[in-house]
Parts: structure tokens; C-alpha cells; sequence
């Protein structure tokens, strides 16, 4: 069974978040072996300066970088990365048995977003769309999109 990483600066709070990702983690249990990591984001003053947030960024990407498995494909979901189908989302995920990764990780990186070397370094880079939206409902659509995937593989009418 292959196992997923989602490595996620910031902790959810609020209860619809929190409700919305547990549902999709329940189902997507017989698809994959799913861990969720939360790095807790850098501490910042209100008005942050442009070097403070190029410093926090820095500081969370290297507790990114201390959790991803070796042997993992990783992919930096980040404004500038590629636009994707789900079918194509499906298309990123190692085959196990035959590919040499062993992991799926995805990476959401907090408020500012992903220290340019973690996107760099990644295998991927993926845009969910080119509107923004808050990196906690980043996570509820990326995990609905983790099972999308998983249903097409299968088959499944869900995708349609």
C-alpha cells in the first residue's frame, strides 16, 4: 500500500476544517497509508518585514526537509507550480513495485507559502488554481483531490 505524506505548515483550527479533512482521511484508509504532519508556523510580528518572513520560511522549510521519508516524491503545492487535472494528479503518484519512491508528500506550505528551496528541491511543483486561497482549505481540497484519485484508479463512479 503506498503511503502518503501531507507535510502542512500551520495547525487547523477551526472545527469545519478540522471535520472536512477527518472525513477525507476516513475514506481514504483503504486506498493508502496516509500521515499528516503539521510544522508549527514561524512566529512573526504584525507587520513583518520582508527579511523576517524570508527568515521564517527558511526556518520551516528545514523542519519540512526533517520530515520528508527518504525515497519519496515530493510535490511543493505553490502558486507558481503547474496546473493539473485529477487525472493527471494521479499520474505524479509513485507505483509501488515499480518506481523507485516509495512515498507520495505533498507539501503545503503556511501564510507566506514555501521557502523557495523547498520548491525547488521538490519534484513537483503543483498550483490548485491560480485564485488564493487559505493554506487550511488548501489541505480539504487537496486530500478530496488525493481521493479523487484514488477513485479513478479504481474506476469508481465518483469522478465523473
Amino acid at each position: 500500500m503506498l503511503s502518503v505524506y501531507l507535510i502542512c505548515v500551520g495547525k487547523l483550527k477551526e472545527k469545519f476544517y478540522k471535520d472536512a479533512c477527518a472525513e477525507y482521511i476516513k475514506r481514504l484508509s483503504p486506498y493508502c497509508k496516509l500521515t499528516v504532519i503539521e510544522i508549527p508556523e514561524a512566529k512573526l510580528s504584525k507587520d513583518p518585514t520582508l527579511g523576517e518572513i524570508t527568515n521564517a520560511l527558511n526556518k520551516e522549510g528545514d523542519a519540512i526537509r526533517a520530515k520528508i521519508p527518504p525515497g519519496s516524491r515530493v510535490c511543493a503545492l505553490c502558486i507558481e507550480g503547474r496546473l493539473r487535472s485529477s487525472e493527471e494528479l494521479l499520474q505524479m503518484f509513485p507505483v509501488p513495485g515499480v518506481s523507485r519512491e516509495k512515498h507520495m508528500v505533498f507539501l503545503i506550505g503556511g501564510s507566506y507559502g514555501l521557502h523557495p528551496s523547498v520548491k525547488a528541491e521538490a519534484n513537483v511543483q503543483l498550483s490548485m488554481s491560480p485564485m488564493t486561497f487559505p493554506h487550511h482549505l488548501a489541505r480539504v481540497m487537496l486530500l478530496e483531490q488525493i481521493y479523487r484519485s484514488f477513485k479513478i484508479q479504481e474506476g469508481s463512479g465518483y469522478h465523473k
